[in-house]
């Protein structure tokens, strides 16, 4: 499981995403961006958030550490702000922090990773569907001459639909990843997606994938009637992400060749 931190002060809204995140103190004397369980997105981007940041991290990419995050009820009776307030009483429990990397500016392009990283970065994303990295938004990180990865909540977006349909992962395993290499934000750098390919997909099997899913919190996977429990939310996670792996020629730019 991701390590569990308890909030001590609420700092400051981040209003540059729909979600609000916050800047928020830990008892362990550390500063998280969190993501919140009650914002209007749901917990579903939160479970999106692990996974995809836990994989990339198993697969040796930059990532910021996560954590979970408990907000006292006492916390927002003391925040001004209504919108903020109204947040904070929503999400008790279990929240996502992602530790704040000091001083990391947004990333323009002016310090490009190389074309490895590159590559293993859009195929990453190409992998877990994630539309969310384009010019328009980024959601990279520039910190101590690296690239860092953060805010996956937009990909895995199969699981949208599970409250209404049944799990289909050769659905998932057939759709094409609907950002071309021209409009990723790193698509002019990415100039080895093959290697990238050779190299990170041998290491998606069902161990390292269920080790990831092992780091979700219960409490985040939202059970429907085609998945009664827990255990089978995490079964149609593995289900989904394993079969995607083995169709690289219809998810990855230019095929896998």
């Amino acid at each position: 499981m991701l390590d569990h931190v308890t909030a001590v002060r609420y700092v400051t809204p981040l209003r540059e995403g729909g979600s609000m995140p916050g800047l928020v103190e830990g008892a362990d004397l550390g500063t998280y961006v969190v993501k919140f369980r009650g914002a209007g997105q749901g917990l579903k981007v939160l479970v999106a958030e692990v996974v995809v940041g836990e994989l990339a991290r198993a697969l040796g990419l930059p990532v910021p550490r996560l954590v979970t995050i408990d907000l006292p009820p006492a916390m927002a009776r003391y925040e001004a702000d209504e919108e903020v307030q109204d947040l904070l009483n929503a999400s008790p429990g279990t929240n996502l922090g992602v530790d704040l990397l000091p001083g990391a500016l947004g990333y323009d392009g002016s310090r490009p990773p190389d074309a490895a990283l590159a590559s293993r970065i859009l195929w990453l994303d190409a992998f877990t569907a994630n539309v969310d990295r384009t010019w328009s938004n980024p959601n990279l990180l520039t910190w101590h001459r690296r690239t860092w990865l953060i805010d996956h909540g937009a990909a895995l977006y199969f699981h949208h639909s599970w409250p209404s349909r049944a799990p289909d992962a050769g659905r998932f395993a057939a759709q094409p990843f609907r950002v071309g290499a021209d409009d990723h934000v790193l698509g002019g750098l990415a100039t080895d997606l093959p290697g990238a390919h050779a190299e990170l997909a041998p290491r998606i099997d069902a161990d390292l994938v269920a080790g990831v899913l092992d780091q979700v919190p219960e409490e985040w996977l939202e059970t429907t009637d085609h998945l009664p429990d827990a255990a089978a939310v995490r079964t149609a996670y593995l289900e989904h992400l394993l079969a995607r792996v083995r169709t690289p020629d219809v998810w990855l730019p230019g095929g896998a060749a």
